[in-house]
């Protein structure tokens, strides 16, 4: 019988640790997903207007198969930056797919749109490079959910949005992990009902 895994979270899965950033001026933040060593990854984009990077290498056909990091982050298309952070972090430890004597970490990344959230956005420098190297520097197995990382400025049409992980563990012994920030444009109630 499947049981959620002992954090329930998708860092259940062994070598996988996650890291939140936020800026609560600003409310929002980014989250990252890390593993001890390189892993394979999927995607499947939704929605009328998606912001991705490098997720095209995850596709089974590409010469690059498998990844340094994952990004989840707000601030629409200013937080696919956060990537770059990560990127530059990796690239100091060592980390990355070799090109010759170059190394170049592979960190796909995933937004959501908070810039109309109420948050103070009059920033000068983009501000999503720093957020994505303090989510990196602050990877662990346990983590926050809820308003913390790419859910600091979730919202929904009529409640506020976050982060969420879960983690189920299979009659096998394999363990499947979740990741989520929901920013949800429609209402997560039924009417004005307090049922989802």
């Amino acid at each position: 019988m499947p049981h959620a895994g002992p954090l329930n979270l998708i860092t259940d899965v062994a070598g996988l640790r996650v890291g939140n950033a936020s800026d609560l001026n600003i409310k929002t933040g980014c989250t990252v997903l890390v593993a001890d060593a390189p892993f394979t990854a999927g995607v499947h984009i939704m929605g009328g207007a998606p912001g991705t990077r490098e997720t095209d290498l995850l596709a089974a056909d590409k010469t690059v198969e498998q990844v340094d990091a994952l990004v989840l982050s707000g601030g629409s298309a200013f937080g696919l930056d956060a990537a770059s952070g990560v990127a530059d972090a990796l690239r100091t430890q060592g980390r990355g797919f070799a090109v010759g004597d170059q190394t170049v970490p592979i960190v796909p990344a995933a937004i959501l749109f908070d810039l109309i959230n109420g948050g103070d956005k009059n920033w000068g420098e983009n501000p999503y490079k720093r957020l994505g190297c303090e989510a990196l520097a602050n990877a662990a197995v346990s983590f926050e959910l809820g308003r913390t990382g790419a859910g600091t400025g979730a919202t929904t049409a009529t409640l506020m949005g976050g982060l969420g992980s879960a983690s189920v563990v299979m009659p096998s012994g394999h363990t499947v992990g979740a990741l989520v920030a929901v920013n949800a444009l429609g209402s997560a109630t039924v009417g004005a009902s307090k049922h989802f």
